[in-house]
């Protein structure tokens, strides 16, 4: 920390807020060209093992955003927070024990009054990751995955509504290779593809409605997303199938120091390929599940939270949720349904910015792990 207080101007800058002289980094991120958030990442992953790694973000304003922020949180406790969220860019990578390792890049902008929204990303890794098959415990195998990728989104908002429309692109080059197997007598179309290398390339279109009121920690809104992705030859993907994912967030005030939010998640993929890679099957993405550990041609998970406020830094939180895993148009939440739950807490660690950052543990019928968070967790 004492490399950060150093800048290139004449006075040192301060990680003590003027409002309640606690720990803050609002400042630092804002006065300092060069400044970031560290945020350690540790990895607890039971589907790529123990690690860590650590990621920066930087958040960048004009001289003018960065004067009305810095007055508004002078006046207000969360008068900074309530602006439109800066752009942002993240950069970070992580290893784990079993071999796993990734570096990965990505910046966020918006222009005209949150009018167009821009999302962009590349990564290049090296994962050893479990896969399960069909969601049973029986068939366990380890697959290595090595290559690269990038994914863009941009976003028009309709009008002044809170209705936003886009377009999105992906590609991705990786090399799949069958690290172990148990009981590979019982392997299914889902599970190991003997094609090595492998090319996706695909278009999408996005439809979202956003009424956050906070891009960084929102407390009170939701936003609904639906995209639906065309994976196709013509594109240069090796493969051909179409995804489509559902993703919806609510938040309510339910008192002036508790907060509940709510979450739910659909993911189809649909093709008349004979096998597609393990990978691209969607899961059950949940805390304290591990990644693709449940895979079907249909997922889908509801969740909730109820937060706490304790003081104006620090609030913790209990955390639910249930998912399923289905094949072949069987009905979601009748078979393969999973459970995690878990607690959590975070601190409040650039005021100005209304941003928090924390840990949540969690747990499942067959997993546990540990997260540090920015943001809600959702």
């Amino acid at each position: 920390m004492s490399a950060l207080i150093l800048t290139g101007q004449s006075y040192a800058t301060s990680f003590t807020d003027p409002i309640d002289d606690k720990f803050d980094m609002g400042e630092y991120l804002a006065e300092n060209a060069y400044g970031f958030l560290p945020v350690p990442i540790l990895v607890t992953e039971p589907a790529v093992g123990y690690g860590g790694g650590v990621m920066g973000i930087f958040l960048h304003e004009s001289e003018e955003q960065k004067e009305k922020r810095r007055k508004l949180s002078l006046t207000s406790v969360n008068g900074g927070a309530q602006l439109l969220t800066p752009a942002i860019t993240v950069g970070g990578a992580f290893g784990t024990d079993n071999g796993t390792w990734a570096g990965f890049v990505g910046h966020r902008h918006s222009w005209k009054r949150d009018s167009i929204r821009y999302l962009g990303g590349a990564f290049y890794g090296d994962v050893n990751m479990d896969f399960y098959g069909d969601g049973n415990l029986v068939d366990k195998f380890e697959l290595n995955m090595k290559g690269y990728g990038e994914l863009q989104k941009l976003q028009f908002r309709v009008a002044d509504s809170s209705l936003l429309l886009g377009v999105s692109q992906a590609f991705i080059q990786s090399t799949l290779s069958l690290n172990s197997v148990e009981h590979q007598s019982s392997l299914s179309h889902r599970e190991f593809n003997p094609s090595l290398d492998s090319t996706f390339s695909m278009l999408g279109v996005l439809v979202e409605y956003d009424t956050l009121n906070s891009f960084l920690y929102p407390t009170s809104g939701g936003d609904y997303t639906g995209e639906y992705r065309m994976f196709r030859k013509s594109l240069g993907s090796d493969y051909d199938f179409d995804t489509f994912t559902f993703k919806g967030l609510q938040y309510f005030p339910v008192a002036e120091s508790w907060n509940l939010g709510f979450k739910g998640q659909y993911n189809t993929l649909s093709t008349t390929e004979r096998f597609l890679p393990t990978p691209v099957y969607p899961d059950i993405n949940m805390r304290g599940i591990a990644r693709e550990r449940y895979q079907g041609d249909t997922t889908a998970s509801i969740e909730t939270q109820l937060t706490w406020q304790v003081t104006m830094r620090w609030s913790a939180s209990v955390f639910g949720g249930l998912g399923t895993a289905v094949d072949d148009g069987d009905s979601i939440f009748t078979t393969n349904n999973h459970y995690s739950y878990g607690v959590g807490f975070r601190y409040l660690i650039a005021r100005r910015y209304g941003l928090r950052a924390g840990i949540d543990v969690a747990t499942s019928e067959s997993d546990n792990a540990i997260y540090f968070q920015v943001g809600t967790g959702f």
